[in-house]
């Protein structure tokens, strides 16, 4: 570990997983953007190349790095950091760190982007757990200007210091916390998420309501619905019942409204409709 990074692998493509990639790229670092899942490739060239349109309207040309698109992990073997952005299944982001594990250096820091999952939990799933640290980007990652950093039991103060140079060169600052299930973001921030859709759901306010409330009297940029419409309502789901299972059902069990919304296929922006409904004209 140098803590220098010329290249950075992205572990999925997904909306997090495309972003960060861009992210890195436009911040002029190379980048190989891996998913199994040609489909998932496809969407996130799209998305990148209209990302990199509105990024130059917005900043100007920036120093736009080189990306690579693969689904095969064997081709992140150069990588001097890797970040990994797959679903908040515990099992599953243990299963692709095994496999990293055997693809990338001794050298190579592995990031894991996780909205909830303990980090230690995953390095103790691989042979190098001193090489791995927490990075939870916030969506939209372009407009979020700083990043929690997860220090897991065995990290290497190398592996922290790297990660946050090549943040810093993102243009983006970080916070170094603890590795506890949900850190500090998301065990305060699906509390409120959760309790904002049940009220809702009963009729005390609208989302937009509620979102103007902490808006205006708590100084929030986005409340709390419509951030959960940029996260993902599945997402939120997700991470509510990993924190369910480590903090127990009383503050995270997930408000009926959620499940509903996901049955009915209402994840928010992705799919044009969550908390508000999303069209070319806006949001409303």
């Amino acid at each position: 570990m140098n803590g220098y990074v010329n290249r950075v692998g992205v572990v999925g493509a997904g909306v997090i997983g495309s972003s960060v990639a861009q992210a890195v790229a436009r911040s002029g670092i190379e980048v190989v953007l891996q998913d199994a899942s040609p489909e998932a490739l496809a969407t996130a060239r799209r998305s990148m190349a209209t990302g990199e349109r509105l990024a130059r309207l917005r900043k100007g040309p920036g120093q736009q790095a080189p990306v690579t698109f693969t689904g095969t992990l064997a081709d992140l073997a150069g990588c001097d950091l890797v970040i990994e952005n797959v679903t908040e299944d515990i099992t599953l982001k243990e299963e692709v760190h095994r496999a990293l594990d055997a693809v990338v250096s001794p050298e190579c820091v592995v990031a894991v982007n996780t909205s909830a999952v303990p980090v230690t939990r995953l390095a103790l799933a691989t042979g190098h757990p001193g090489r791995m640290v927490g990075a939870h980007f916030m969506n939209p990652v372009s407009l979020i200007d700083t990043v929690e950093v997860i220090r897991p039991e065995y990290a290497d103060d190398d592996a922290v210091k790297t990660l946050q140079a090549l943040l810093e060169r993102m243009g983006k600052a970080s916070v170094v916390v603890a590795d506890m299930a949900g850190f500090v973001i998301n065990r305060c921030l699906m509390m409120f998420i959760n309790e904002a859709a049940d009220l809702c759901a009963s009729g005390v306010a609208t989302p937009a309501e509620a979102d103007r409330l902490f808006r205006g009297c708590l100084g929030h940029k986005s409340g709390p619905l419509r951030t959960a419409d940029l996260i993902g309502i599945d997402t939120i789901v997700r991470t509510l019942e990993v924190l369910a299972r480590y903090y127990g059902p009383a503050r995270f069990t997930p408000a009926p409204v959620l499940l509903r919304m996901i049955d009915a296929g209402r994840l928010g922006c992705k799919t044009g409709q969550g908390f508000y409904v999303y069209t070319a004209e806006g949001e409303h």
